[in-house]
């Protein structure tokens, strides 16, 4: 049949006809209708045959996603108005894959679409598998297991009635010398087990003290590399994440400083794992679960009370719920998802050759030899650019190249990897009024440091997050890359594991004398945040933790203002001005409870050779450092105001840091069922005499709904059978640090210590044992502190020492402040611990002084031998 020939007519006529079709029915406007609303409907009980209407939904968000796709298409022609909404129903969205979002997915002629679920509390986008048919295992008393379910090759989450069970784990049972390409063991044991290569060494570092270890490639890291092969005594790890955590290049002439900067060039401590997790020989404590990928068999230990009858257990399977794929060329724009949860996914990375060879953050060195060459640009032949563009952290719900991004009223929890990545390009979006937390890594990621566009004008509001990170421990709660025009502010960051708020990149060179990278960041701002209790498992970071450049002068670097910090645990800062840390400035805050210092520290800025101090301005903040007003070559302190308790603040501006009061409901919403508490971590003792122990340890920040209240320790002889124990509530262990252990008889030791936590739900899981150790009769006591300053203010000082060179013949448990006037002000918490072995400076402030009066303060540090000597120091308080 000939062609039929073009002609206006008919062209015309073509054009209405394929208007029709790509419409599809119920979208061609009748003759002389108004704009009208736009609206998908999707239910988990609807069907993809249907046509998305009220009455009609479809069940599946691809689907959903398709039909909102069609209509933003035919916007004008279909003469809508206002936002296309996809309504989600109550209900569960299974997916084995992500939502893909593109271009074609952006809001039409000035309007969005808009994801709406029925709340946070009803409408779950879920990656999660049901594991079902539970039975006891014969010979195991109290383990269940069951079949996988069909199609799941591998995960490293479950959880029962939406409480993370923890993968079986426990010490390593053989001794181990390390060797280039993995361990000799002590022993055989390894390669007895069921499956030798599905199991984890976990590098937990922190600071060293007592018979604590430090692991790990850094305080603030924790690795995990799996093991490759285990045949005799011989264990092969995995690689490249072995090479990548054991050969980080050094600088030739520097011996010990790698050419990264950041950490050292291989696992500390002979390469001693912290614990081998995810083995069926490991199950041994309730809550604990393996999976068997061979016999595709899922193992568990239920906790009390759980029926697996009835519980719903999931399996964590998809590693992305949503995948919002912009491009430069062609961003995905004003799209907006709101009252939703994101659930029950997972990041399989780790488990594979790569592991988790961390640098900082949930950054990792990847790929074979990315210990010699990646973000190692310009310092060594072959390495990668730009410097420290390492390997980000992936989120479960991602965004690149998003401009006007909306994400609301919303609960990121149950998560594998990240939370919520707003990646390279993101624009003008806003992350406003939502919770995350049992999210394995970080929680909120923006922007990159890969060289990718800046993300910019990205706003991060009235947010909750805390009981994070589950499992990659160096995890922060916000990270921010080289982002522009970035506010954080009015969230609440509470029980995190490390840092709250870390921003910056790339500033590591200084150590070495360089200057920081470039980068684009400029005039972001972090205000009016309310963060407490972080830093509860590592050291060395920071409520607010800013690295790199800021900006190109003080007006467009780094404004952190308003905010409340208080209460850390580990041993940093609460605002921390790392390498390379320029045009920051440090104002109008409230810092207390610090473990080291308030703000610092102090670096060189090497972009040229004046030997100034970077660019810095600390002022009008209330303190507890006290460090006096000056202006050291670019550092200025200026105005700031000591205080000895929280009545020295003013009211409104306490009042008006964290959530502001119209999203305060955030607070009460929770993810999942309450239960009892994590078990606590890095267990540690020494001596209180010749019947005792000292015990620390780190506290439970995933307290599982409920405050945690106490803790109990208790002693195990060498075979395991309990000699003592005792309790403390949990304000009294926050503020001593330590809790002893009496009755202990000679001769049945060495003793080896466990702690559990308990809430209003019960007892956690044990800890893992603290190292042996006997305990013997003290009568050395501790040198005297030295370099004992005060810092004044009228009717508070700071008073500053250096811990005693010498402890005696046991360890530092606290100090003991001899006012003049007559008063003893005892010292605890876990920096007394830990400042003397780490050789750091204590300070703590005495208050209740009279104006313009002249003390004395004699400090003196206190072992189970009893108080030493002591140091004064005198001072005159300034006038009122």
């Amino acid at each position: 049949m000939p062609a039929l020939r073009s002609t206006p007519a008919r062209a015309a006529l073509t054009g209405v006809l394929a208007a029709l079709v790509l419409a599809g029915p119920g979208l061609v406007p009748s003759a002389g209708a108004g704009p009208r609303t736009a609206g998908v409907y999707v239910s988990p009980s609807g069907r993809d045959a249907a046509d998305g209407t009220a009455g009609h939904p479809v069940r599946t968000l691809t689907r959903a996603r398709d039909l909102a796709r069609d209509k933003a298409a035919h916007y004008r022609s279909a003469r809508y108005s206002g936002d296309i909404t996809v309504h989600l129903a109550s209900g569960t969205y299974r997916t084995t894959g992500p939502l893909v979002l593109d271009a074609r997915d952006s809001g039409p002629a000035g309007h969005r679409i808009v994801w709406q679920g029925a709340g946070a509390d009803s409408t779950l986008i879920s990656g999660g598998r049901k594991v079902e048919g539970w039975r006891p295992v014969a010979g195991r008393p109290g383990l269940w297991s069951a079949p996988a379910p069909q199609g799941l090759g591998d995960t490293r989450q479950l959880y029962v009635d939406g409480v993370r069970a923890r993968r079986a784990r426990g010490e390593v049972p053989v001794g181990l010398t390390m060797t280039a390409t993995g361990y000799t063991a002590s022993a055989d044991t390894l390669a007895r087990w069921r499956r030798p290569a599905d199991a984890e060494f976990v590098y937990t570092s922190g600071e060293a003290l007592w018979n604590v270890e430090r692991n790990g490639l850094g305080q603030w890291t924790e690795p995990r590399c799996r093991i490759a092969s285990a045949t005799g005594t011989a264990i092969t790890m995995a690689q490249p994440c072995w090479d990548n955590s054991t050969k980080r290049v050094e600088f030739p002439d520097r011996p010990g400083r790698t050419v990264s900067m950041v950490g050292p060039g291989r696992l500390t401590n002979g390469g001693r794992a912290s614990y081998v997790e995810n083995a069926y020989e490991l199950l041994d404590q309730p809550g604990e679960w393996y999976f068997d990928r061979s016999a595709h068999t899922v193992y568990y230990l239920p906790r009390t009370g759980e029926d697996l009858s009835r519980a719903d257990v999931e399996a964590a399977a998809a590693e992305k719920l949503v995948d919002g794929r912009g491009t430069k060329a062609a961003p995905l724009h004003d799209i907006a998802f709101q009252g939703l949860q994101f659930g029950y996914a997972t990041w399989l990375t780790p488990s594979g050759p790569e592991g988790f060879s961390e640098i900082q953050a949930g950054y990792t060195l990847t790929g074979p030899k990315g210990w010699a060459t990646q973000g190692l640009c310009g310092f060594v032949d072959g390495g990668t650019c730009p410097f420290a563009s390492w390997t980000k952290m992936p989120g479960n719900v991602s965004f690149a190249y998003g401009r006007r991004i909306g994400i609301s009223d919303s609960v990121f929890a149950h998560l594998g990897a990240a939370g919520l990545d707003l990646g390279a390009g993101t624009k003008d979006s806003t992350v406003r009024g939502n919770v995350f937390t049992d999210i394995s890594g970080n929680g909120l990621e923006i922007g990159g440091v890969d060289g990718q566009p800046a993300a910019s004008g990205v706003e991060v509001t009235n947010n909750h997050l805390y009981a994070l990170p589950r499992e990659y421990h160096g995890g922060v709660g916000i990270l921010d890359g080289y982002t522009q025009h970035t506010t954080i502010a009015h969230n609440q960051l509470d029980h995190l594991g490390y840092s709250a708020i870390s921003l910056g990149w790339g500033g590591w060179p200084d150590k070495i004398g360089s200057p920081a990278t470039p980068n684009p960041s400029h005039d972001n701002a972090v205000r009016d945040n309310l963060v407490f209790d972080y830093m509860q498992l590592l050291d060395d970071g920071g409520g607010v933790y800013t690295q790199g450049l800021t900006g190109t002068s003080m007006a467009d670097g780094e404004k952190v203002t308003g905010n409340v910090i208080h209460d850390q645990w580990g041993l940093g800062k609460s605002v921390y001005t790392d390498n390379g840390c320029t045009y920051e400035t440090v104002q109008g805050n409230v810092l207390y409870g610090a473990a080291y210092a308030n703000v610092a520290s102090r670096h060189t800025d090497y972009r040229d050779a004046l030997g100034n101090n970077d660019p810095t301005l600390i002022a009008g903040n209330w303190w507890e450092e006290g460090a006096a007003d000056s202006s050291n070559k670019g550092l200025v302190t200026s105005g700031n105001h000591l205080m000895a308790g929280l009545s020295d603040v003013p009211p409104e501006v306490v009042a008006n840091a964290g959530i502001e009061p119209a999203y305060r409901g955030v607070l009460a919403r929770t993810a999942g069922a309450v239960s009892v508490p994590e078990a606590p971590a890095r267990v540690g003792t020494s001596t209180a005499g010749s019947d005792g122990l000292y015990v620390t340890f780190n506290p439970s920040f995933v307290d599982g709904g409920s405050p945690v209240t106490g803790y109990t320790a208790r002693a195990l002889r060498p075979d395991g059978t309990e000699a003592a124990r005792a309790s403390v509530d949990a304000a009294d262990f926050k503020r001593l640090a330590v809790v002893r252990v009496g009755g202990l008889a000679a001769g049945e030791g060495p003793f080896r210590v466990v702690v559990t936590a308990r809430n209003a739900y019960g007892e956690s899981a044990p800890s893992l044992a603290s190292a042996p150790l006997a305990p013997r009769a003290a009568s050395v006591v501790a040198g005297a502190p030295t370099g004992a300053k005060v810092r004044v203010g009228a009717r508070a000082v700071t008073v500053v020492w250096t811990p005693p060179a010498g402890a005696g013949d046991a360890e530092v448990i606290g100090y003991r402040i001899t006012v003049s006037d007559g008063r003893v002000v005892p010292v605890g918490g876990r920096d007394v611990l830990v400042t003397r072995p780490s050789g750091k400076g204590m300070f703590r402030v005495v208050g209740f002084l009279e104006p313009s009066t002249s003390y004395t303060f004699t400090v003196a540090a206190v072992t189970a031998a009893g108080t030493g000597a002591g140091v004064s120091v005198t001072a005159t308080t300034s006038a009122a």
